[in-house]
């Protein structure tokens, strides 16, 4: 949280203070603006929260772009350096500036990571993985994906928004109505994007946005969250937590295919390369009340009826799961014990001793011979090699807060400038 700048909000408010009930003592500046310490990307989205100060309150903008009662709005592009923020009540005002970064460049690699605190996060792709921007999307990212095309895609976990931030040339749309976003998938074959809804009525959802920007939803079972889809097959996978099933959607008609029982609280899902396994978490914790541990299991989907071949032994807080199909190795990230499980990919045995991280691991990665795991309180994103399962150069390194997810950009002859 950048410093407060004195001067620029105490100029801001004698501007506008005519119209602010006086109180009988001295005006302090005892509040700040919530917002990433970065440079934002055009089109960001900055939710106006401000600490130590309890509304009603006041906010001007000087520079480009808008304010409502809820956020700033960047402009589609930034001639401009920065612009400042200042907000006031009776008793106290906040001010901040919010400097502007150039979009990312589409013919060089780069790391975006979902920060629940401040946006998506982009990282230069290589050793000290040097932070460069944010895009704010006006809420609380738990993932982000980039498809092909260049197509950068995370939903508000906190909220019913979903931004696409086009690469080439840069552009940034958001649409309504996709509640509470959890995990984001892109479709190679289409072009578009899947999101699952956690909560719409009460029920989980899929969301399917078009390249076309048409918005298609199907009602799944109870909170919907993790999410893999087989374009070859057209089939979404969807896992519905709270009722422990896994919901098979025609990605072309989105209508369900079926419904099947899979494990208690199945969590986060990854595909085989062929479409034929599919790989489920169960979220269970040995800390809970019930002492029921989680485990990992692997199931048949090739076949019209879905069956299990295998399941691990007991893991005490497992989350995620990514497949590296090179090795045949499933890495599994487990919040109790901060340490990634490194699995056989056909028998779900222990292959190697787990790999100690940071704190609180979330989603993992696999990109090329990188393992990419963000553990969320501890700010940072750790890097292992799949091939020695050694920590890689720069790694962990820091990011926004509360990490959750990580997408890596590798340009496509495609997507140029």
């Amino acid at each position: 949280m950048n410093t407060l700048r004195i001067a620029a909000a105490t100029a801001a408010l004698i501007a506008f203070g005519a119209g602010i009930p006086r109180a009988p003592h001295a005006l302090r500046a005892t509040a700040a603006f919530v917002a990433a310490s970065l440079p934002y990307l055009p089109g960001s989205v900055i939710p106006l929260d401000v600490d130590g100060m309890t509304p009603p309150y006041r906010v001007s903008l000087t520079g480009p772009g808008s304010v409502d009662s809820h956020a700033y709005y960047l402009p589609p592009s930034t001639p401009d350096q920065s612009a400042t923020l200042v907000a006031s009540n009776a008793v106290a005002l906040a001010a901040r500036t919010i400097p502007f970064a150039a979009p990312p460049d589409p013919t060089r690699p780069f790391i975006a990571v979902a920060s629940y605190d401040d946006g998506i996060v982009i990282h230069d792709a290589s050793a000290p993985f040097t932070e460069r921007a944010a895009l704010g999307i006006g809420g609380a990212p738990s993932d982000v994906a980039i498809s092909e095309n260049g197509d950068l895609a995370a939903g508000t976990t906190n909220g019913s928004t979903f931004t696409i931030a086009k690469l080439t040339p840069w552009s940034v749309r958001t649409y309504d109505g996709v509640l509470f976003s959890d995990e984001v998938a892109t479709d190679a074959r289409t072009g578009a994007i899947f999101a699952t809804d956690r909560d719409v009525n009460g029920a989980g959802a899929l969301t399917r946005i078009a390249s076309d920007g048409t918005v298609d939803r199907r009602i799944l079972g109870l909170t919907s969250e993790g999410l893999v889809v087989d374009p070859r097959r057209r089939r979404v996978y969807v896992a519905n937590v709270n009722d422990g099933t896994i919901s098979i959607v025609d990605a072309d008609t989105m209508v369900e295919l079926r419904r099947f029982a899979a494990i208690p609280r199945v969590f986060s899902l990854a595909l085989s390369p062929d479409g034929s396994r599919l790989y489920a978490v169960s979220n269970q914790s040995i800390t809970s009340p019930f002492s029921a541990a989680g485990s990992v299991a692997a199931f048949d989907v090739a076949s019209r009826v879905p069956r299990l071949l295998a399941r691990s032994a007991s893991l005490s807080f497992p989350v995620g799961v990514a497949l590296d199909p090179a090795h045949r190795e499933l890495f599994v990230t487990d919040e109790h014990d901060d340490v990634v499980d490194v699995l056989d990919a056909t028998t779900l045995r222990a292959r190697h001793a787990p790999l100690a991280t940071c704190d609180v691991p979330w989603k993992p990665t696999v990109d090329g011979a990188s393992l990419y795991v963000p553990c969320a309180r501890a700010d940072r994103v750790d890097v292992f090699s799949t091939d020695t399962l050694r920590r890689e150069a720069g790694a962990p390194f820091a990011t926004g807060g509360y990490p959750l997810a990580v997408a890596v950009w590798h340009p496509h002859p495609n997507v140029v400038r």
